[in-house]
């Protein structure tokens, strides 16, 4: 875990940015075990929304589209993405409840389960000055060539949401292949963009507009991540 002084330096740069990046988040082997965990599960939902209507696909229905459906449906995608609030990428969720979680034999609940206890749930408090947090929701991720997610600020109400925070579970990555987590500029500022990164935390404040860039077909894999809200 940090030290002393490398917390100090994470809550002093959370208060003026609203945004820090912690490497090495886990320890050992274990991001790289979450990593091809990730590429072999085979239980993923494709997300992406209609105005304010969710849709959800898993692989035996997209597969099930032919060309002419997947055209249409990538129209429409890109349609909502001109003008308003628009995704399209890959999840699998974690239960949000604790007893969910402990009743798993899932990795990705036990991470969740860390992640809102402990030392893990203290540095969290500690860094973003939110001791009302009290857990953290959990997805995995996954972006292939064609995903993204347009600007939006993580406002939702009823979900008490304090701070974002995304895991990097992606060993190698070019910028050129985009899914660039970017941080939307104030008043003419401008924007922050980061690249996806293995075993890189990144926490930031809620609500603090943000993106994440299409990744090109030039992408050979896809880009993962556990993603959530530490939550009051």
């Amino acid at each position: 875990m940090l030290d002393e002084d490398e917390r100090a330096t994470l809550k002093d740069r959370y208060r003026t940015h609203g945004l820090v990046r912690i490497p090495a988040f886990l320890a050992g082997e274990r991001a790289t075990g979450l990593h091809q965990l990730l590429r072999e599960r085979t239980d993923w939902l494709q997300l992406f929304n209609s105005g304010d209507k969710l849709f959800e696909l898993d692989r035996a229905a997209r597969s099930s589209l032919d060309e002419p459906r997947q055209a249409a449906l990538d129209e429409a995608i890109y349609a909502g993405a001109r003008e308003g609030f628009q995704y399209r990428y890959e999840s699998i969720r974690v239960p949000d409840d604790e007893a969910g979680r402990k009743a798993s034999s899932d990795p990705l609940a036990r991470l969740a389960l860390e992640l809102s206890s402990g030392a893990m749930r203290a540095l969290f408090r500690e860094i973003t000055g939110e001791p009302e947090i009290r857990f953290a929701d959990a997805q995995a991720t996954a972006f292939s060539p064609g995903n993204f997610l347009t600007g939006h600020d993580d406002r939702f109400s009823g979900k008490n949401r304090r701070a974002a925070y995304v895991l990097g579970l992606t060993p190698v990555w070019r910028i050129e292949w985009g899914g660039l987590l970017i941080i939307h500029g104030d008043d003419g500022e401008p924007a922050l963009a980061y690249p996806p990164m293995m075993n890189m935390m990144t926490l930031f404040r809620v609500p603090l507009m943000h993106s994440v860039s299409e990744v090109t077909r030039a992408a050979p894999y896809r880009r993962y991540s556990i993603t959530g809200w530490l939550r009051a």
